[in-house]
């Protein structure tokens, strides 16, 4: 892997928006999902110092990862733990022995080594049409959108400050909207005596090692469907958000750069890391930066913020889960608001793919569950088999390795 050399220099002015996008991202990981992994270790009987290692080991991980991937192809390559994965341990971890889950966590990380090197995961992201893509994206993030204002029915003084203010600084001065959109919302939570950090006390997290133990039970019932919840789950919309946002880089570095660090830190309780799907979109787009050749500074930022809390293990984890619910769900909903424009508008452009487009993006938002396999999964597949029928061929259009779409005529958008 060689770095590549920036397109543009960097200078001060241009590094507020991406850094920021970054700490949006992570707050909105910790904030709304990190707590699967403290219900999961609670399951598993972990002592608190396992538990601090588990934290540890997967945001060192997430974080370095991100930094390497981010600075070597000057994209904003976000990585984050697996959600869908932290949320099947939470029952799978009741029957089974803690050496035995880091046992399956290294064969699951082994497999998106092999999966990476082998080249087929990006074979198969070239041949989805880029208008089922953007439905899909569009999809995914629909219900973060709807949580921006469906917080006004729980804390309606909260969510009416932060949508009102995105509004306004949206009119005023869009660019910086997101930015002060956080500090605003920080101030005001302290205004409002919810952000309490007088109890807050840094302590270094300490790594435990755990000597793996194999066996068929922790294949069969741990590492598989780690692996299928992970791939479907979280590679494949993660993938397609970097794609919507017309980035380059091909999948197979990605995988296998992701699965070695899995491997490297499973022993130290990480179950596993990858691309990220939905906080990757909030520093993809141009909230994040309006020049897509800056948005790579997002991603290491995101990275420097995940290690500083793995360094501190469970203490800054617990503050950013201490923010209230509302405060995320807004934060996360309004960030995102461009996103979901943008993919919905490139979805609905083409009047020859528009209805399986649109098929896609529903399927997507209904957040199927079947087999184990989440939404993201069964909206593709849906989209794919529309786009077929309805069709009848091949689209003109596809998603290439490059990142751009591709006409028919040969020049690319």
């Amino acid at each position: 892997m060689s770095f590549a050399s920036p397109r543009s220099s960097v200078h001060w002015s241009d590094l507020a928006h991406p850094v920021v996008a970054g700490l949006i991202s992570v707050i909105v990981n910790y904030g709304g999902t990190f707590i699967l992994v403290f219900q999961a270790a609670k399951v598993a009987g972990l002592s608190p110092e396992l538990t601090a290692s588990w934290v540890w080991s997967v945001s060192i991980g997430v974080g370095i990862t991100g930094i390497i991937l981010s600075c070597a192809y000057r994209e904003p390559i976000i990585t984050a733990w697996s959600t869908p994965a932290a949320a099947f341990l939470v029952t799978a971890l009741a029957t089974t022995t803690y050496e035995e889950a880091v046992g399956a966590y290294l064969m699951s990380a082994m497999a998106f080594v092999l999966l990476g090197l082998s080249g087929w995961f990006e074979r198969v992201l070239r041949l989805i049409p880029a208008g089922v893509a953007a439905g899909l994206l569009a999809g995914i993030l629909l219900q973060f959108g709807i949580d921006a204002f469906g917080g006004m029915s729980i804390d309606p003084v909260l969510a009416g400050v932060l949508i009102g203010a995105y509004a306004t600084f949206k009119r005023f001065s869009a660019r910086y909207a997101v930015v002060a959109l956080l500090i605003l919302g920080l101030a005001f939570l302290m205004f409002q005596d919810r952000l309490n950090l007088s109890a807050l006390r840094l302590e270094l997290a300490a790594p435990v090692f755990t000597a793996p133990e194999f066996s068929l039970n922790a294949l069969l019932s741990l590492s598989l469907p780690l692996f299928m919840i992970t791939l479907t789950g979280q590679y494949m919309p993660g993938m397609l958000v970097l794609r919507n946002e017309g980035f380059r880089t091909s999948a197979n570095p990605i995988v296998t750069v992701t699965g070695l660090g899995s491997v490297l830190m499973a022993p130290f309780g990480s179950h596993a890391f990858n691309i990220a799907a939905i906080t990757a979109a909030i520093c993809t787009g141009r909230e994040a930066h309006e020049q897509p050749s800056k948005r790579w500074i997002a991603g290491v930022a995101a990275g420097v913020f995940y290690i500083l809390v793995g360094v501190f293990g469970v203490t800054l984890a617990s503050v950013f889960m201490a923010f209230p619910a509302t405060f995320i769900t807004t934060l996360a909903g309004l960030a995102l608001l461009g996103t979901i424009g943008g993919s919905l508008a490139s979805a609905m452009a083409e009047a020859e793919t528009r209805e399986a487009s649109l098929i896609t993006f529903l399927a997507a938002a209904a957040n199927i569950t079947l087999l184990g396999i989440g939404g993201a999964f069964w909206g593709l597949v849906i989209g794919l088999i529309a786009h077929g029928v309805l069709n009848g061929r091949w689209p003109k259009r596809a998603l290439r390795p490059s990142g751009s779409i591709v006409s028919s005529g040969g020049r690319a958008k």
